[in-house]
């Protein structure tokens, strides 16, 4: 098509603008339990999302929507419900995650004329079916999980509970997941710069394959516990890191190390470093 990125970055925002506008409106007028119209709202603006890259024939419209989502609902959350020092902490935590991610993405954006390889090869394997997997396993699904992921803090907001003790656990396990991902994504940019290797194999690479990963698997464990501890255990706290988990360990996980397997030296790699955990093999 011929973006800019500067061109690119303005119907991105334009698109988002218009996504959150839209899942406000679906919102206030849903009628319903709270988890509810916040499920719908966040399916009105996925859908606006995927219209978008639909026109764009880019589905990486979509990416920054993993790290955008949370910060919006958390914020009109706070907005609605007010903040105590409980729901303060943790939007805090989460949006200090949301901003790095987002940020990183935009350091990484090339364009609406470039699109994520993993959405290229899924397009090229499914053919005439790719429009359904656009929709459903690009789009949708990942909203679910974040949606399953972000409503603990949700309910937080809404309890007005002071925290405890554990909560401040939950907390730091976040925090630390986002000094991971950060760490591991400015390694990652590193060797970008120079591709000295087939593949990035040192700092927190040396002993994980996916550090990154890891992170964000961390991160939503730590807004789980954060919540169970706050106001009590319910089975749907954890099903958003549950969910997450699961994400990444049986699609995001083997769709990269099914890409890396191909250079070389990279049997012998995996055989000696962790998948997730960067601790040293014996």
């Amino acid at each position: 098509m011929g973006f800019s990125r500067k061109t690119s970055f303005i119907f991105v925002t334009m698109v988002y603008i218009l996504a959150i506008i839209a899942g406000f409106a679906a919102y206030m007028i849903c009628p319903g339990m709270l988890w509810v119209r916040l499920l719908v709202a966040d399916a009105v603006s996925t859908v606006i999302t995927f219209i978008f890259s639909v026109i764009f024939d880019n589905a990486s419209v979509y990416d920054p929507y993993w790290s955008v989502q949370p910060i919006v609902i958390m914020a009109a959350f706070a907005c609605a419900y007010g903040i105590c020092t409980s729901s303060l902490l943790l939007m805090m935590v989460v949006f200090i995650w949301g901003v790095r991610l987002t940020a990183n993405w935009a350091y990484t954006f090339h364009g609406l004329d470039h699109q994520d390889w993993r959405y290229t090869m899924l397009k090229e394997k499914t053919g005439s079916f790719y429009p359904v997997i656009n929709f459903i396993g690009i789009h949708m699904v990942p909203t679910l999980i974040v949606y399953m992921a972000v409503f603990p803090a949700v309910c937080v907001i809404q309890n007005n509970a002071e925290y405890k003790a554990l909560s401040l656990i939950g907390a730091v396990i976040s925090l630390l997941a986002v000094v991971l991902q950060a760490t591991s994504d400015y390694q990652m940019h590193s060797y970008r710069k120079i591709k000295a290797t087939p593949f990035i194999n040192t700092g927190l690479w040396k002993y994980s394959r996916h550090p990154n990963y890891l992170g964000e698997i961390l991160m939503w464990w730590g807004v789980a516990l954060y919540a169970v501890a706050t106001i009590g255990f319910k089975w749907y706290l954890l099903a958003g890191a549950l969910a997450n988990t699961l994400l990444f360990l049986f699609v995001s996980i083997p769709m990269a190390e099914g890409k890396q397997k191909k250079k070389p030296g990279y049997g012998e790699y995996k055989a000696r470093t962790r998948m997730l955990l960067p601790i040293k093999k014996l």
